[in-house]
């Protein structure tokens, strides 16, 4: 996995993400599939965007209870796209590659 995404969790959300700017967080569990085939995208997609503001990270939903209740993860993986410190979308399931940058301009656009 690439060294620009960020693991997430309880302890380091508010500084890293709530904080404010742009980030995705993948939500994932570690004996999901459809997570398993995101992993590369999601690394791609950070090493893209390292440079442009948006920090990408992974929120492992069994070491993350608090966050996975907070945003209501019924199932793995869920993105969520945050614009300061606030979610303004989200996506259930393994989407190609395509369709996270979309979503990704959408919010820096």
């Amino acid at each position: 996995m690439s060294e620009n995404v960020m693991n997430i969790d309880d302890n380091n959300f508010e500084a890293e993400i709530a904080s404010g700017g742009l980030a995705m967080l993948d939500f994932y569990a570690t004996w999901c599939g459809p997570c398993k085939t995101l992993e590369p995208v999601v690394s791609e997609l950070a090493d893209e965007y390292a440079g442009k503001g948006v920090k990408i990270g992974k929120v492992d939903i069994e070491q993350a209870e608090g966050l996975t209740v907070k945003y209501g993860i019924q199932g793995v993986p869920t993105l969520l796209f945050f614009k300061d410190g606030e979610v303004v979308n989200q996506m259930a399931g393994a989407h190609p590659k395509a369709v996270l940058e979309k979503a990704l301009d959408e919010i820096s656009g």
